[in-house]
C-alpha cells in the first residue's frame, strides 16, 4: 500500500474505502408489478392538467351546482339581453327560485309574461344550476304603517315603480 502522509485524512480515508468495494458486485433488480397503478410508466401516471384538476377537485366536493349557480348570477346580462339586464338585476339563487329586482313593477310584469323564454335560455346554458322558477320583484317601496295599529287600506299603489 502506498504511503499518504502528504494527503489530507479525510481523502485518504475515501480512497481506503473506495479500494474495499467489490468491483463487480450485481445491482439487485427490482421487479415492477405490472398491476400496480402507481408504478412508474403506467398509464394514467402522466401529469394533469390545472383545469381538469379543478373538475375533479370541484366534482368531488360537490361544488359544480354551487358554481354554476354562481356562473348564472355574472352572466344574467348574456341569458336577459343587454336592454333587459340594464332593468333588472339578480338578487338571489335558494332551493332552485331564482329572483330578480326589477327597476319598475311594468318591468316585472312584462318579464312575467316572458317567464318562458327566460327558463328555456337558462335551461340552455346554465343546465346544472338547477332553477326550477323565477320571481320578479318591483321595486323596494318604503313602508307607510306606523305606530301599532295600522287599518288595512288601498297601499301606495303603483306610486314607485
Amino acid at each position: 500500500m502506498t504511503d499518504n502522509a502528504d494527503l489530507p485524512e479525510t481523502l485518504s480515508t475515501y480512497l481506503r474505502l473506495r479500494g474495499l468495494k467489490a468491483p463487480n458486485r450485481r445491482r439487485k433488480r427490482v421487479r415492477i408489478d405490472e398491476d400496480d397503478p402507481a408504478a412508474p410508466f403506467m398509464p394514467g401516471r402522466d401529469p394533469h392538467s390545472i383545469d381538469s384538476v379543478l373538475a375533479d377537485l370541484t366534482k368531488k366536493s360537490g361544488w359544480d351546482p354551487l358554481l354554476a349557480q354562481e356562473d348564472l348570477l355574472q352572466n344574467w346580462q348574456e341569458i336577459a339581453g343587454e336592454e333587459t339586464a340594464q332593468h333588472t338585476t339578480p338578487v338571489s339563487l335558494a332551493e332552485g327560485v331564482l329572483t330578480i329586482r326589477c327597476d319598475s313593477t311594468a318591468w316585472a310584469k312584462q318579464l312575467q309574461l316572458m317567464r318562458s323564454v327566460i327558463m328555456t335560455q337558462i335551461a340552455v346554458h346554465h343546465p346544472a344550476a338547477k332553477v326550477s322558477s323565477i320571481r320578479f320583484l318591483g321595486p323596494d317601496v318604503p313602508s307607510w304603517k306606523w305606530g301599532p295599529r295600522t287599518a288595512p287600506g288601498r297601499g301606495p299603489r303603483d306610486t314607485y315603480g
